[in-house]
């Protein structure tokens, strides 16, 4: 779709026969991945019910969050998009900051209490903030209200991250792989 685009573009504006001869270039199977995916609303993506990576008693905290993986839907690979839904008192993730890897949230209903390290924040539909990684700063959203909350929540997929929860006893080392080890602060295996 991207190359796609990138072609319609540069046929608006710029040589057109270039563009038709890069078009050219593509071949069928290539073609056939452009067109597999076609635009859908975010809420029939389906609910990813996979277990939490927490351990108990931390899994349990978050049971009441809800996950749809919108980029893992359209094969993105750099990144990860998903629309997450909180229940009324619940919260997004254990209070936590990445090695490598930056966040991004944007708040479309409803209105959750940011933790930022020691500061709270109220936030509102519009709202968003930025978690730069190796900031040292935990974070996580927290549902304090009767109703639920909706947002938006990027993520990069930088290699090697490792997540720091300040206020637990929990630490994850991501592997070559690309899976986590889950362990204790002092390295141990839960």
């Amino acid at each position: 779709m991207y190359k796609v685009l990138c072609i319609f573009s540069t046929i608006l504006y710029s040589n057109a026969y270039t563009s038709f001869y890069e078009f050219s270039k593509i071949d069928s199977s290539e073609a056939t991945a452009l067109t597999q995916k076609n635009p859908i609303n975010a809420k029939q993506i389906p609910i990813h019910t996979a277990k939490s990576l927490y351990p108990e008693p931390f899994s349990s905290m978050v049971k009441n969050r809800t996950k749809r993986k919108l980029g893992d839907h359209f094969g993105l690979v750099n990144f990860g998009v998903n629309l997450t839904t909180l229940s009324p008192n619940s919260i997004s993730a254990l209070k936590h900051h990445h090695s490598r890897q930056d966040e991004f949230i944007y708040i479309i209903s409803g209105n959750p209490t940011l933790i930022f390290g020691e500061n709270e924040y109220l936030l509102s539909p519009g709202d968003c903030f930025g978690f730069k990684a190796n900031s040292g700063i935990g974070h996580q959203l927290v549902n304090k209200t009767a109703s639920e909350v909706t947002y938006l929540e990027v993520g990069d997929r930088t290699p090697a991250d490792s997540v720091e929860y300040p206020d637990d006893d929990l630490a994850f080392i991501q592997k070559a792989d690309g899976t986590w080890s889950v362990l204790h602060k002092d390295g141990t295996p839960y």
